[in-house]
């Protein structure tokens, strides 16, 4: 079983796995039948492109997600390019991401532009255009992606564009892909409130996906899960995450803790226990189910575990809630 409530259940491939564990990972999650694996890109880690293709290769079923590419990263018409190969390759198992990047990331490779709403939003437009077979001329009229009639070749084009997703927090990029994405991807944390909110702020009109990343830590002694969960929220209370902490029913409480604490793995030593299963799927197999079923509800349509500990032995354990 691969869905709970009508949401898939995915997990994700650690960043940091070693290169000689990837493709069995990716080929271990598709038998023990999760609907999608996510890559994500980070700064220094592995290239977006470069994994889908391997884990593509590699597995016959499993979707896999990209989460994120930085917008500013790749030009929009080369990007295009990578994800309609990918698609005319593997049909029907791409979704792509696309967000800002890290702003300090994107920063520190002199990749962050002065509006990023607008690179966001044009970008969007652009691959999603070109994806569709469009050709596409805005060198007089856009700010950062600049074409002259530009176009993916008639060979080149997917039978069915694949689904291109923004990965975004803040209500104004939020906003940007609901008016641009086919779907949004929100970071971790991200429980039903955070969701409904962005939901709120998305207010697509038409047809949305929406996928959640969620720390995943599985055990038959929830206490035991609660615990190996923590760690992997140690950075949640940073500026950077208001918006995920915001609609919670303690966030002023968690904002004062915070405060009071002098790092991350402080602040995680000290959260309330019954905190944690509020900012990550952490419990019994059937805690988590019900916890994906709320999810489900709040209008997720794919929940993302990102493994802690061991990745084999978390991938194992969370494939108890299948």
């Amino acid at each position: 079983m691969t869905e709970s409530q009508g949401a898939a259940v995915a997990v994700m491939l650690p960043r940091d796995l070693p290169a000689a564990d990837i493709i069995p990972f990716a080929r271990r999650a598709e038998e023990l039948g999760f609907a999608e694996l996510w890559v994500v890109e980070d700064l220094g880690f592995r290239g977006g492109i470069a994994q889908a293709a391997s884990v593509l290769a590699s597995t016959s079923r499993i979707v896999l997600g990209i989460g994120i590419l930085p917008a500013g990263a790749r030009n929009a018409v080369f990007a295009a390019m990578e994800l309609a190969t990918l698609e005319q390759l593997f049909p029907g198992r791409l979704v792509a991401g696309i967000g800002h990047g890290m702003p300090h990331w994107m920063r520190s490779i002199g990749a962050w532009p002065a509006s990023p709403l607008t690179l966001l939003e044009e970008y969007l437009t652009t691959v999603r255009g070109l994806l569709a077979g469009q050709r596409i001329d805005t060198a007089d009229s856009a700010r950062y992606v600049k074409l002259t009639d530009a176009a993916l070749e008639p060979s080149s084009i997917p039978d069915a564009a694949p689904p291109v997703l923004a990965g975004v927090r803040g209500p104004k990029s939020l906003a940007v892909s609901g008016r641009a994405a086919d779907g949004t991807i929100l970071a971790e944390p991200a429980g039903p409130e955070y969701a409904r909110a962005a939901l709120g702020h998305i207010a697509a009109a038409g047809p949305h996906r929406l996928v959640t990343f969620n720390i995943g830590s599985v055990h038959p002694d929830a206490t035991a899960a609660i615990d190996a969960a923590r760690p992997g929220l140690a950075a949640i209370g940073e500026p950077d995450w208001a918006p995920h902490i915001e609609p919670m029913p303690f966030a002023a409480e968690f904002a004062a803790l915070r405060a009071d604490c002098a790092s991350g793995e402080d602040f995680v030593e000290r959260m309330p226990a019954d905190w944690v299963p509020q900012l990550a799927l952490a419990g019994t197999a059937a805690q988590v189910r019900d916890r994906l079923a709320e999810l489900s509800a709040a209008g997720v349509t794919s929940s993302v575990f990102i493994p802690v500990g061991d990745p084999f032995e978390a991938l194992e354990s969370l494939a108890t809630v299948l």
